[in-house]
């Protein structure tokens, strides 16, 4: 399995489109252990392209701080889970998803209003 974090610096980035780069760990299911860890520089956010972008890379799950509906939409089309609302060091959020400690939580993308759906009220 291979888990994509959307990164900044060595944390979760608030928009998985526009972070500067992925977090793409390797996992071993059955042992439950990350194989390896590589960080790939964001090739740039085009409506629609990063979902098959990462689909093509292996990616089956994308955590991020947030993420328009459409591109979860997207995602979904190309059987990749989104977890959004997560945040934290990226090396510990991936041991938090190990422990199945991460769920999909707030969206915490900040663009205006109608950009983007499913914001957390609290």
């Amino acid at each position: 399995m291979k888990i994509a974090i959307a990164t900044e610096g060595n944390v979760v980035s608030a928009h998985f489109g526009h972070c500067p780069q992925y977090s793409i760990y390797d996992v071993d299911e059955k042992q439950n252990k990350i194989n390896s860890k590589l960080v790939i520089e964001n090739p740039g956010h085009q409506p629609g392209f990063l979902p098959g972008y990462l689909a093509e890379l292996g990616v089956n799950c994308i955590i991020a701080g947030g993420m328009g509906p459409r591109a979860q939409e997207l995602f979904a089309q190309n059987n990749i889970e989104t977890i959004t609302g997560v945040s934290g060091r990226v090396d510990d959020v991936i041991q938090e998803y190990l422990k199945g400690n991460i769920a999909d939580g707030c969206n915490l993308c900040d663009h205006g209003e109608g950009d983007h759906g499913g914001h957390c009220s609290h």
